[in-house]
């Protein structure tokens, strides 16, 4: 597969595009590096994939699970292989520094190998009978074929996050990748092919989420859904999965608050607040967007957290010590920039950033200043809307349960967090803050694979990915009965009373 003219993946063969059109995917580093023609799909590419995705679904439904899951430890030895190539070509296609690509790879191989261990685990009940002569069990089924639309920030990681446990469990796939990311989601297909996953047991489609992803969502032979993305889409996703009575699994956004008390250690805090506000360029539904001081410190902590923040080294994601890398491309540019607008016309104190940078090597690419806003009041709309970029509000509180009335005041919830030394103070936070995920002294992204990852209210709606909880997603109950009594027993009824 030549990686400037990309194709779709379907029934086992790198296929055309049926409209014949494509997309240009630039280095959002330097924009005249062309990293890739992208296939502008439609429908009717989704309905072969889809078609090639049924054709494979009996096939792979009757293999044992132990085998499905020795392709994925295979896969998962390839990508250790291919991963300094593959993170690579991530920050390339997508711009984030070469550490961060690389924990993403990882990311992708933790999960095929923690996946590949329950491929002899995937344990039912059985139960003693209120019959004489009569047992009882459960397992895990496959539901068929699933449709997989996942984002362009993890583009390796969140495709795996669903690819793993779907085909663990028995179903086929269509995956349709961001179109700003295809490459990394074809690497780990790639991985998967190689590792000898059968042709037609996972499809990609390339293209707009508009056209390729829509398509895909309301066919009738999809059977899953797992989308992420943002609230708005995932909104209207779920809406079209429910009218299919379709197992719909939805990611959506964040608004993540990090609160520091008095006690914290503030030097653990700061290095937190960093990483959780400007990894990834801000550019994660984990992201930190959103720091809340104890009063007593917040000044404090303001000077300290704008001194750090301005000596991160901002550049190519590929060059060594850089620690900020671009944002993934021209729109994302333009919705930060009107944010910081709105921010400053709520009133909000810009202390660092709020601006493009383009001096130097950076005028090529689509580079924003991490920046911070202080004064900012719980209910501005850059304290309750997500971003999605390099930018972090500075909010005050008076204690504990003021900081986390203030957290738990935005539409969403997916992760919290909190730096205490007070172990009470934890325990509340622990049990009080409304997000999926909460972490103690540490940043609110750092999400490990063998527990459930998901949020709460606008986040998403009630499953989760990764961890054992997202095998309900991919899987459905059967309940069998065995009577071995010779004659006709009724249930409640013949209970010998």
């Amino acid at each position: 597969m030549a990686e400037d003219k990309l194709r779709n993946w379907i029934g086992g063969a790198w296929v055309e595009p049926r409209t014949g059109a494509y997309l240009e995917r630039r280095n959002p580093a330097d924009t005249r590096e062309l990293i890739a023609r992208v296939p502008a799909s439609g429908p009717e590419d989704v309905h072969a994939a889809l078609a090639a995705a049924t054709a494979a679904y009996p096939a792979w439904r009757l293999t044992p699970a132990p085998r499905r899951a020795e392709i994925l430890f295979r896969a998962a030895q390839l990508l250790i292989e291919r991963k300094e190539d593959y993170a690579a070509a991530m920050t390339r296609e997508m711009g984030k520094v070469l550490e961060e690509t690389r924990g993403d790879v990882q990311e992708a191989i933790d999960m095929l190998y923690f996946m590949a261990g329950e491929g002899r685990r995937l344990y039912g009940q059985t139960t003693p009978s209120e019959l004489a002569n009569k047992v009882c069990m459960t397992a895990r089924v496959p539901l068929g074929v699933a449709g997989l639309v996942t984002p362009w920030n993890f583009p390796m990681a969140i495709p795996s996050w669903k690819l793993a446990p779907c085909l663990l469990c028995g179903n086929t796939a269509v995956l349709k990748p961001a179109e700003d990311t295809p490459l990394s989601a074809l690497h780990f297909v790639q991985a998967l092919t190689d590792a000898g996953l059968p042709p037609g047991v996972v499809n990609v489609v390339l293209g707009r989420g508009a056209e390729a992803g829509a398509a895909l969502v309301r066919d009738e032979r999809v059977r899953i859904v797992s989308f992420t993305g943002s609230t708005n889409v995932g909104r209207e996703v779920g809406q079209i999965a429910a009218a299919g009575l379709k197992h719909c699994n939805l990611e959506m956004g964040g608004k993540n608050a990090i609160i520091v008390l008095d006690d914290a250690d503030l030097d653990l805090a700061l290095d937190g607040c960093l990483w959780g506000a400007f990894g990834t360029t801000g550019q994660r539904c984990t992201a930190a967007s959103r720091i809340i001081l104890q009063r007593g410190i917040a000044a404090k902590f303001e000077t300290m957290l704008a001194e750090r923040a301005r000596a991160l080294r901002i550049g190519n994601g590929l060059e060594p010590g850089v620690q900020v890398g671009p944002v993934v491309n021209a729109t994302q540019l333009e919705r930060i920039a009107g944010y910081v607008a709105i921010g400053r016309q709520e009133g909000a104190r810009l202390v660092l950033g709020g601006e493009r940078l383009q001096s130097g090597g950076l005028a090529q690419g689509w580079f924003f200043a991490p920046t911070i806003f202080a004064g900012v009041t719980p209910q501005m709309r850059i304290a309750q809307e997500e971003i999605f970029g390099p930018v972090v509000s500075l909010l005050e509180c008076d204690g504990l349960e003021d900081a986390i009335r203030i957290a738990n005041g935005v539409a969403y919830g997916l992760s919290s967090s909190l730096y205490t030394a007070q172990v009470n103070a934890a325990f509340r936070a622990l049990r009080d803050l409304d997000s999926g995920i909460v972490y103690i002294n540490a940043p609110t992204i750092g999400a490990e694979v063998h527990l459930p990852f998901g949020g709460v209210r606008s986040t998403g709606n009630g499953h989760r990915e990764s961890g054992l909880a997202t095998l309900d997603v991919y899987s459905e109950w059967k309940t069998m009965y065995v009577d071995f009594s010779g004659r006709l027993q009724r249930a409640q009824i013949d209970t010998g009373e």
